[in-house]
């Protein structure tokens, strides 16, 4: 499959709150371990001229340490490697963060329950990126119920819409009921979750509600699947194989695209810090699978 000949609109568009948005974007995490952050800018700089225009990143994004907990040299942040790039932003590029967690050098990762702390993640963000308004904040949930209810932090987070600072809010590391909890509080533009064609599909059924309440899904480790931040592994599995041979493309490409066949309300954002892969994670986009294809990968 040809690579740069082939933009992030070949994936089609979907609309977050009042803001469209290429369905293949790009996500930061991965940008932050080389040291050399030209390498990062100019990749961020490639990603637009692809025609990517929503980027997801956090404030906890950061090397060395953080969630890739590799690294050496100074701090980098993914967002103010966004903000080097790309600042001052293109009107039509979406900048999707997370809070409810940060990270601090010394102390680890914390989670954020109270408004101020909250809060404090929203105006990080904000001056990490340069901006004066953060165009999706997703409120980023523990593993368990945590020590506020999720209503009461996705209600502090909506007053900081209402103020002006977040554009429109979503939801991530979410379940089905948790969208019942927060409504009537702010829409939920987006929830983002771990999900791929070989990983917690026991997630399918939400992935199919959320396109019914006209929420966007958005999966990350679409790639890395049950490798999370240590990567894909090299064995792809026998049906994903079968079908990029069918195709000429390769594994990668068949992954991305099977998350696009999932609904026209979900996104991709597979991060890289290689150019050429970049390129490639952008032209699964245009690859169309055949129910045959589909019902394999099932």
């Amino acid at each position: 499959m040809p690579t740069d000949e082939i933009t992030a609109a070949a994936a089609g568009t979907w609309t977050l709150g009042d803001r469209t948005v290429h369905r293949m974007g790009f996500g930061s995490m991965r940008i932050t371990a080389n040291p050399d952050s030209d390498r990062a800018v100019a990749l961020l700089h490639r990603a637009v001229e692809l025609g990517v225009n929503h980027i997801d990143t956090a404030a906890f994004y950061v090397s060395p340490g953080g969630t890739l907990r590799v690294g050496t040299g100074p701090a980098r942040y993914a967002t103010e490697l966004i903000r080097a790039a790309l600042a001052p932003y293109p009107e039509d590029l979406v900048i999707a963060t997370k809070v409810g967690f940060g990270y601090d050098p010394d102390a680890g990762f914390t989670e954020a329950f109270t408004p101020a702390q909250l809060r404090a993640q929203v105006e990080e963000n904000l001056r990490r990126l340069g901006r004066d308004q953060l165009d999706v904040v997703n409120l980023r949930l523990g593993r368990g119920p945590g020590a506020v209810p999720v209503a009461d932090r996705f209600g502090a987070l909506a007053e900081l819409r209402a103020a002006g600072l977040i554009r429109h809010l979503g939801l991530s590391n979410a379940r089905p009921h948790h969208l019942d909890e927060v409504a009537g509080i702010a829409p939920v533009v987006c929830v983002q979750n771990n999900y791929g064609v070989d990983a917690y599909r026991e997630q399918d059924a939400f992935v199919r509600l959320c396109g019914e309440r006209g929420i966007a899904f958005v999966p990350f480790f679409a790639l890395a699947g049950t490798g999370r931040e240590a990567g894909a592994s090299t064995a792809q599995g026998e049906a994903v194989e079968a079908v990029a041979r069918a195709h000429g493309v390769t594994p990668q490409q068949v992954r991305l695209a099977w998350t696009l066949h999932q609904g026209a309300h979900v996104l991709a954002i597979p991060g890289t810090a290689d150019p050429d892969h970049l390129a490639q994670n952008i032209a699964a986009g245009a690859l169309r699978l055949t129910p045959e294809d589909l019902t394999r990968l099932h």
